[in-house]
């Protein structure tokens, strides 16, 4: 599919501080859009007719769709035009919210939370494509890349919240129409706030064989580990779809190393080790994580009864730890390096998915959950920005796009993957205590509990995997930090042709 150089038309001088806050907005909406459900979940079981085990593809739908199109979206940056594909992305998202908050059967709101992904795997890429042409120093990309980061974290946590207060207030269909007047907005303002940019000189030929076989192997290999919570994991079918799943995507690699004329995600990128260690503990970072607010979620409003309301509320101190979290990391990567800022991360990150699974049917929240929270929520920022920082450094300007696309798609694809295996785990380890089901409520509340625990363990364990990749893999410090401007022994590579802005 080959495309023409498309048309420029921008104003001549950009408001960084503006564009800043459009970006960090534009992200904080859609990655709140992956959790601002969870709090939402049980009255969409209700009334859409859901089971446990396919409840997961309310969230999962849209992490797919999002994990195997950013790379088409950050290509798509790259070369047509970072403003027209960030503002086209605005525009699918509202739409999709729209319809996600009209459905009345499960097809028709997994669907629109599949368009939904799409939309986000539009706006991701190029919000954070605009920051790293925007800010061309070093320090103020850096600066600009912690507080990217640090709102994307906190829309995590703020979802919850948001959610918990939007359903106790009016009902479930608003946690998506709540997305319209946003990206409607935003569309808007990007539109006469953004200087177009582009790489003039690259190839204008689309891998959509590389996203369809992205989105396919990960859709299959969800599909077959979502479906070990029923069938077991020795089942015929199951195990063939999770093999399908990993040919497809064995078959996605091959055709990027191979038959791409323009891959979606060229893998001399990973040659560098500041990006592909980077990648890899964002991708745990997701795995992790996801199955964090998911678990927690229904843990309080299901075994503990909270409103929709108050489950929200007891994420809040959770947000205020991630929004201060970031506001450290962007401010001590720089000073003490990314490595040990690593480290430290995804330590407490670890330390707080264990103390979550030592959480019971009846402990008390000011105790081992809060602490828990506190210490999952300032690891989690304090490893992905300087993750960010690290896989973005030394990045040609032309390939900014495509950059952010695998860091985002890294994250989305450990969400979904961890979110699936996470479940199965939960359920299975659940219905195993239950063979014998007896009408006791308590019973239940136990079984549920304990497989939450496990589900959370297995969550820490792949935490604590994060700490070695950062360990031996991450570049270790250079020999003089202020000798150049990446971090951590990030070479830049030659000097390539800036992305060309357009002047009215």
């Amino acid at each position: 599919m080959t495309i023409s150089t498309p048309p420029t038309d921008t104003p001549r001088k950009q408001n960084k501080n503006a564009i800043l806050i459009l970006a960090c907005l534009a992200q904080f909406m859609v990655i709140l859009d992956v959790f601002v459900v969870n709090v939402a979940l049980p009255d969409i079981r209700r009334a859409l007719g859901f089971s446990q085990g396919d409840l997961q593809w309310v969230v999962n739908a849209y992490t797919v769709t999002f994990g195997g199109f950013l790379l088409l979206g950050g290509r798509a940056a790259d070369l047509l035009g970072r403003r027209r594909v960030f503002v086209f992305g605005l525009l699918l998202f509202s739409v999709a919210s729209i319809a996600a908050g009209l459905a009345d059967t499960r097809a028709e709101l997994i669907i629109a939370r599949l368009v939904q992904g799409l939309g986000g795997a539009v706006i991701a890429p190029a919000s954070l494509s605009i920051l790293t042409t925007t800010f061309t120093e070093p320090a103020e990309r850096h600066r600009a890349i912690g507080i990217w980061g640090a709102v994307g974290g906190a829309g995590g946590a703020a979802g919850v919240l948001l959610g918990g207060a939007i359903v106790e207030a009016l009902n479930w269909r608003w946690v998506f129409y709540i997305n319209v007047p946003i990206g409607l907005v935003c569309a808007v303002l990007a539109a006469y706030m953004i200087a177009e940019s582009f790489n003039p000189n690259a190839t204008r030929v689309f891998d959509v064989i590389g996203a369809v076989l992205a989105t396919a192997g990960l859709s299959l290999l969800v599909f077959g580990i979502v479906r070990t919570d029923t069938t077991g994991w020795g089942d015929a079918t199951t195990l063939a779809l999770i093999i399908a799943g990993v040919v497809v995507l064995a078959g996605f690699l091959v055709n990027e190393g191979r038959f791409a004329k323009a891959p979606l995600m060229p893998l001399r990128l990973f040659r560098s080790r500041s990006l592909s260690g980077a990648n890899v503990i964002v991708m745990i970072i997701g795995a992790s994580t996801f199955g964090m607010w998911f678990f927690f979620s229904l843990y309080l409003q299901q075994v503990r009864g909270y409103s929709p309301l108050h489950a929200g509320l007891v994420f809040l101190p959770m947000t205020l730890a991630l929004m201060i979290g970031g506001v450290i990391a962007s401010r001590l990567t720089a000073r003490v390096g990314a490595r040990r800022l690593l480290i430290l991360g995804m330590s407490l990150l670890t330390a707080g998915l264990a103390l979550f699974s030592q959480v019971h049917v009846h402990t008390h929240y000011f105790g081992v959950t809060l602490a828990a929270s506190m210490l999952a929520s300032i690891g989690m920022p304090l490893a992905f920005i300087p993750s960010t920082i690290l896989a973005t450094s030394g990045i040609a300007q032309n390939e900014a796009g495509i950059a952010s696309a695998i860091l985002n798609t890294a994250r989305m694809f450990g969400g979904a993957l961890g979110l699936a295996v996470l479940v199965a785990l939960a359920t299975t380890h659940s219905n195993h205590l239950l063979k014998h089901p007896t009408a006791s409520v308590h019973r239940v509340n136990h079984a549920l509990v304990s497989g939450y625990d496990l589900a959370f363990l297995v969550a820490a364990c792949m935490a604590a995997a994060g700490i070695l990749v950062a360990a031996f893999v991450a570049p270790k410090p250079a020999a003089d930090p202020s000798e150049g401007a990446e971090l951590d022994g990030a070479v830049a590579p030659p000097a390539a042709p800036r992305a060309t802005p357009s002047v009215r």
